[in-house]
């Protein structure tokens, strides 16, 4: 049976569709061949949490966020959890948010001490977490608490003193009683600046904070490009780490020694380069053949009969060529005179 264009475009379409669907929810932490538990947890602020989040018993993670869905009212905000561990969860264990001022935040479940265990798609007990500000508006509240026990004392005490000590130290007094008040009242309104700096919606601390969660936010969300670069580099450096350097290095020097032997035996007399460069016999028998060169070239020039013989009229040279060679010229070589 042959299948037409149309069923082959359409069996591929779907086979794409159900691979990104797949690498999607994979993506978001969502595994199809191992067995994971679903659990719901309801909060009225999720405090920054997202996809994909850790979730974490006891310091390990079991498990990460798969879907946050708020009510159209904005009231609720459910949050659905995939647990991947094969783990108990006890009934009344408690999950927290946690929230981070350098990092995402991530979810904390306390476990409870119930025999009964949550069971696929149940929902976990929630519990708000105190934020960074309320951490420091818990430190600075007993401080102001103590400022104001102190001034009531120190007033206790000054009235005390008020009827012991005469006129001239009664206005010493009230005019140090006046300068405390002045100190006291910049100490609250340095206490208001503190708590408008902290506040957790309109503070500056908790702008500046929004801004660092943001960043780090943009951090994570690059993790996985890091990720590759460091992957490829480890791979550059594997493959560096793999190159034979040693073997190269000593093939080098070889090659190096061969060619300073090689330059040893041309500035030497020994072999045929280091006689071509050193020996001035080979300059001597170029010259005298140079020389003689010259005189053949010149007996030509004058008695060109001798060497080419065609006469049409006239006598014919006489004379017997060469026989013997000329004496060597090389110690006594052949000038060309210059004409005037």
């Amino acid at each position: 049976m042959k299948i037409n264009n149309e069923t082959k475009v359409g069996i591929l379409a779907v086979v794409a569709l159900a691979l990104l669907i797949v690498g999607f929810n994979f993506l978001k932490g969502k595994k199809f061949f191992t067995n994971s538990t679903t659990l719901y947890a309801r909060y009225e602020n999720i405090q920054g949490l997202q996809k994909s989040n850790p979730i974490y018993i006891s310091g390990m993670q079991v498990g990460t966020v798969y879907d946050i869905r708020p009510d159209k009212d904005m009231k609720s905000i459910l949050v659905e959890l995939n647990i991947t561990k094969d783990i108990y969860i006890p009934k009344n264990s408690v999950a927290t948010i946690k929230s981070n001022p350098i990092s995402t935040p991530s979810m904390d479940i306390k476990l409870g001490n119930d025999p009964l265990h949550l069971k696929n798609k149940d929902t976990l007990i929630t519990s708000m977490s105190g934020s960074i500000f309320d951490a420091v508006l818990d430190k600075v509240d007993p401080v102001l608490q103590e400022v104001k026990k102190a001034i009531s004392g120190i007033d206790t005490l000054l009235g005390n003193f008020n009827n012991i000590l005469d006129p001239k130290a009664k206005g010493n007094l009230a005019a140090t009683l006046s300068n405390l008040n002045a100190i006291t009242g910049s100490m609250l309104q340095s206490t208001a600046s503190l708590n408008a700096m902290m506040n957790q919606q309109t503070g500056a601390l908790a702008k500046s904070l929004n801004h660092v969660e943001s960043i780090t936010g943009n951090l994570a969300n690059s993790n996985e490009k890091v990720s590759h670069i460091v992957d490829n580099l480890d791979k550059a450096t594997t493959k560096f780490s793999n190159l034979d350097v040693e073997t190269s290095i000593t093939k080098l020097n070889e090659a190096m020694t061969g060619l300073q032997t090689a330059i040893g035996k041309m500035n030497s007399t020994d072999g045929t380069m280091g006689k071509l460069m050193n020996d001035p016999s080979l300059y001597q028998n170029l010259a005298s053949t140079s020389n003689k060169l010259n005189l053949l070239l010149d007996d030509l020039r004058v008695n060109p009969k001798r060497y080419i013989n065609i006469s049409v009229f006239g006598k014919k040279t006489k004379g017997s060529p060469l026989m013997v060679p000329l004496p060597d010229t090389v110690n006594s070589p052949y000038y060309i005179e210059k004409v005037n």
